[in-house]
């Protein structure tokens, strides 16, 4: 069996880079596309590589990025047109392989290894791809090229550095450039797992690979035995495109906002956790699943210098009910929140599983449940989601019916 050849393919600076290629006259200018700075104080979605010069850097507030760069252009977000881009960079790669997966926005995998022949070397195959790209859509690609997925992600973090955008890498020289990196940039290591990590004397990602394998098992678990195999390009997962029948559950689904300003009241920020509880659980019923794990989190105003929580509790039983999974959502809130000021929310749900093994109860009827939430989703999908909205979202402090008409929380147009 030959061995996978996979693309990550990632556009720089997306938002901005749409913005300029359609507006010619922001060329060579530091452009940044920031949210509503009358409700959320403009925090910077995405930067031009000449306001990245300057310091400024995604999630930034605007006020700081106007500091750091008083030339600064600030556009507003068009999230209907940055979608209608991504699908058209989506119909280019399908010219170069069937086997295409959204990853993000900006973000898409290919596997190439059945098809790379037509197109020559992989490498010519990616600059073709990076070409067309910029001929039709004005955005710049970096591609990289991997036998995994997750060695295609981390080749693609190297060629962001480099100036033609691309790097391959074939598995058997990850001490040459992977281990010599921070923990924190292997792929799935965040800033909580790093703080851990580093606890244990682990700080690159060699060190990483060199640990014994059976340690971060019995530490972390699962994680640790995927954090231990993604340090050595152990990734055996299929590049799925959407709806296909390959498609398998994702290991967790979650919905998170930033508030547009500090909540420091229990029962409003409770408003807009059951909010995020609905999104969630018309997510994981879309998926067919059931979920055991519920997360809650809760961050401050200060995104520089995190403070809050991030808590997780596991169910009696799988479910996709709302009084099953708030109830854990409250429980887990009102347990850890110590009264401080709260700008950002965040509720996920994981160890999925299909919703055939779902637990019957003696004791309560979630067939009527179930079947009012479906009537809920068709609503929802027919006329859009504030449509019909739960009481509470009527209050002040709910964000639901202001965040239905937005993609992405953003404005469409």
């Amino acid at each position: 069996m030959a061995e996978r050849l996979i693309f990550l393919v990632d556009m720089e600076s997306f938002y901005a880079s749409v913005e300029v290629a359609e507006r010619p006259e922001l060329a060579g200018r530091p452009v940044v596309v920031a949210g509503d700075p009358e409700r959320r104080h403009g925090i910077v979605l995405a930067a031009s590589p000449e306001a990245k010069r300057c310091g400024v850097q995604t999630a930034m507030v605007l006020f700081e990025a106007e500091r750091l760069c008083p030339e600064l252009v600030v556009v507003r977000p068009r999230m209907r047109r940055y979608l209608e881009v991504s699908l058209a960079i989506t119909a280019i790669l399908y010219r170069y392989s069937d086997l295409v997966e959204p990853y993000s926005i900006d973000e898409q995998f290919l596997d190439m290894t059945g098809t790379v022949h037509l197109f020559g070397t992989p490498e010519a195959a990616a600059r073709r791809i990076q070409a067309d790209i910029r001929r039709e859509t004005g955005v710049r690609a970096r591609v990289g090229i991997g036998p995994t997925k997750v060695l295609a992600k981390m080749a693609c973090d190297v060629a962001k550095k480099r100036p033609d955008g691309l790097f391959r890498t074939r598995g058997d020289d990850l001490a040459a450039w992977l281990y010599p990196q921070p923990v924190d940039a292997l792929f799935g290591v965040g800033t909580r797992m790093r703080a851990h990590l580093e606890r244990m004397g682990i700080r690159t990602v060699g060190h990483l690979a060199a640990f014994p394998r059976e340690t971060l098992r019995r530490r972390f678990g699962l994680v640790g035995e995927r954090l231990w195999r993604f340090a050595h390009g152990i990734d055996p997962s299929p590049v799925v495109p959407p709806g296909s029948d390959g498609a398998v559950l994702p290991k967790s689904i979650g919905h998170g906002l930033t508030l547009p300003f500090d909540y420091r009241r229990g029962r409003e920020i409770e408003i807009v956790l059951l909010e995020l509880t609905d999104e969630v659980l018309r997510r994981l019923r879309q998926a067919r699943a059931l979920a055991r794990t519920v997360s809650v989190g809760a961050r401050g105003a200060d995104f520089g210098r995190p403070e809050g929580f991030f808590r997780m509790t596991t169910l009696p039983a799988a479910t996709d009910a709302p009084e099953d999974v708030y109830g854990a959502v409250r429980m887990l809130f009102r347990r850890h929140w110590d009264g401080a000021p709260v700008r950002q929310l965040f509720v996920a749900v994981s160890g999925l599983v299909p919703d055939e093994e779902r637990q019957l109860s003696l004791f309560s009827d979630r067939l009527k449940g179930r079947r009012l939430a479906a009537a809920l989703d068709r609503l929802a999908e027919r006329y859009g989601r504030a449509a019909v909205v739960r009481a509470v979202s009527l209050l002040p402090a709910a964000q639901a019916r202001s965040r239905a008409v937005k993609i992405g929380g953003h404005a469409a147009e």
